[in-house]
């Protein structure tokens, strides 16, 4: 993933969403975002943004999405209004009472770089139709 200051993209993923930092050089840092790895590199690029709409949501694009046990999920949203995230979509639930109900959240990382939080209470319904 693109970022343009490795020291905001360490407090962002390492202080605010607790992901524990791994390997690392002059110009990337590995962390452990909830079981995956996630490599961001320096880059003074910064990415297009776009938007598509999906259930009254206009959702960023593109994102990356991590998917969390309700509890986790429940957690992390918590913990970022604690900290006064700004969110990009509000922590709510999508598709409510549908195939493919989820909690779903969206915000952007110092860089810009837009990220999905998502769980489902029924984890046959991640790609379900």
């Amino acid at each position: 993933m693109p970022v343009h200051d490795l020291a905001a993209a360490r407090s962002f993923y390492g202080e605010l969403l607790g992901c524990p930092e791994g390997r690392s050089a002059e110009h990337w840092v590995d962390f452990d975002l909830f079981g995956h790895q996630f490599v961001a590199h320096l880059s003074p690029t910064a990415t297009p943004r776009i938007t598509n709409p999906v259930d009254g949501d206009e959702v960023p694009v593109p994102h990356f999405g991590v998917l969390l046990s309700p509890a986790d999920w429940q957690a992390l949203a918590s913990r970022l209004r604690d900290a006064g995230t700004i969110f990009v979509i509000e922590p709510h639930t999508r598709f409510a009472g549908e195939t493919g109900e989820q909690s779903t959240m969206f915000l952007l990382d110092p860089s810009g770089n837009a990220l999905e939080f998502k769980a489902f209470a029924d984890d046959s319904q991640v790609f379900a139709r």
